[in-house]
């Protein structure tokens, strides 16, 4: 099933400028055109509801009870599957699936995928809801994982205000997870990504029962020493070096400018140390990146061969990039946003929003299969277009155009911020509901006016013209 493409950014605390937990990822998938929305599910009570796959044939009870949670799923669910992406739930825990990942072919042979296991398609649904911490998304999911099995590989996000975990299901029924430090940053992008597993350390690692036995059984660790998850598991071949590593090697030559690596090397580290501490920006500067001012981008300067080199991290394939922030500064009612790009990330802006909220705006919620500008997906798709179009004469618009809304959005945010420090917990919620909409309406007021201005000029950029000789 899994041939989607994404990267993934996990950052911990104290790594971060403001103290805050992040995880990231651009969802990409198969085609330029994938409708999806972005919606509150709400709070379940006394639910007996069976969840079944669209896609292979998976399904499974869902618990009776379970927490409001945001998602970002497919609008053509029939078709495309239904694929939740990315939550924060009502306890501030995030979670974003999947990553794919590819486990090699020594170890699937001894444990195989299961084609009706669970799969990224459900997985947002079935765990999302149900957990109270990071840590207890990856024992809930690697508890489904044992019953049902996997269908695909996949790397899986997760987060709250205090720890960030990284996941990685390689085979039907074995698994590995790793805490990411709290002064420390991880990428991933559609390869096995961790390294060493300390089995002497679980509070900083989990891992599927028997995965150690399993390895020595069927002699799957090359090494002499040590459990280097990525050489047992993982791959390394000409794709990697050119469709994945590259990715990794951009983003980490963003964080750690001073260390000097090749992006087709088969080992850049998993965990890193930024030479700064990171902000929503600079995650939002990576998942939208296209290996920018190197010979590698498809829009600079380079040879032709050089840029068509290796696959860019954003992609008009890209159908939502996202950053789940959870907030160690401002109280707990308000500290969770999710920052979300329905357009390609290269040139459309990540829209904020409290996910302590009843419902979504309409324009978020609601997106429609046909082309329709009053939909933030369609809308913000449009503006990508126009911009990429004619990518020389509008970039800098765009790029003060994403600047300027960067600014709306902080000054919003903190006006919200402060608004709802003496209020209860049921009026934070109405108030936090009411901030999503005015940000969604300020931010597609000026998407709109970019929108009408690039147009307008565009109109001007057409080569079917011809200055007549003033002289004849």
């Amino acid at each position: 099933m899994n041939e989607q493409a994404c990267t993934s950014i996990l950052v911990g605390k104290k790594a971060t400028i403001d103290g805050s937990t992040m995880i990231a990822r651009n969802d990409d998938t198969f085609m330029p055109i994938t409708p999806q929305r972005f919606l509150m599910q709400p709070a379940a009570q006394n639910r007996h509801e069976i969840l079944k796959s669209t896609q292979n044939g998976f399904q499974a009870p869902l618990p009776t009870t379970g927490y409001r949670a945001t998602m970002t799923p497919n609008v053509e669910v029939q078709e495309k599957g239904l694929y939740g992406e990315s939550s924060i739930n009502e306890k501030n825990v995030a979670m974003s699936c999947t990553e794919s990942v590819y486990g090699n072919e020594k170890a699937l042979a001894y444990d195989p995928l299961v084609s009706d296991g669970l799969a990224e398609d459900c997985m947002q649904h079935m765990v999302a809801p149900f957990i109270n911490s990071a840590r207890e998304g990856v024992r809930y999911l690697g508890d489904l994982i044992k019953k049902y099995g996997s269908a695909e590989g996949n790397g899986v996000l997760f987060a709250d205000q205090d720890e960030v975990w990284y996941m990685e299901i390689v085979t039907g029924h074995h698994w590995a997870a790793t805490r990411i430090p709290d002064d420390a940053y991880a990428i991933a992008a559609n390869q096995v990504a961790q390294q060493q597993i300390d089995f002497n350390d679980p509070d900083n690692y989990m891992w599927s029962a028997g995965l150690q036995e399993f390895v020595i059984e069927h002699h799957l660790n090359p090494d002499r020493e040590g459990f280097n998850f990525r050489r047992i598991f993982g791959t390394d071949n000409n794709k990697d070096r050119h469709y994945n590593t590259p990715r990794v090697w951009y983003g980490q030559r963003c964080f750690n400018p001073s260390t000097i690596q090749e992006p087709t090397s088969s080992d850049l580290p998993f965990i890193c140390r930024a030479e700064r501490l990171l902000a929503v920006e600079d995650l939002e500067y990576i998942l939208g990146s296209h290996y920018n001012e190197t010979q590698y981008d498809p829009l600079g300067q380079g040879s032709q061969e050089d840029k068509v080199r290796f696959r860019p991290i954003s992609l008009n394939r890209t159908q939502n990039a996202h950053v789940l922030q959870i907030r160690n500064d401002v109280p707990k009612e308000n500290a969770a946003l999710m920052w979300i790009c329905f357009g390609v990330p290269s040139f459309a802006p990540f829209v904020p929003f409290y996910t302590n909220a009843h419902d979504t705006d309409p324009a978020w919620s609601e997106t429609p299969l046909k082309y329709d500008i009053k939909s933030a997906y369609w809308m913000y798709r449009t503006l990508s277009m126009l911009v990429e179009s004619h990518h020389s004469n509008f970039i800098q618009k765009d790029l003060d155009y994403l600047k300027d809304l960067r600014e709306k959005q902080r000054t919003m945010i903190a006006d919200f911020d402060q608004k709802v420090q003496n209020l209860t917990p049921a009026e934070i919620t109405d108030e936090l509901t009411q901030a999503n909409y005015a940000i969604s309406a300020a931010m597609k007021d000026k998407t709109m006016q970019m929108i009408a201005d690039l147009v307008v000029e565009g109109l001007t950029l057409s080569k079917l013209t011809f200055d007549m000789d003033k002289n004849l």
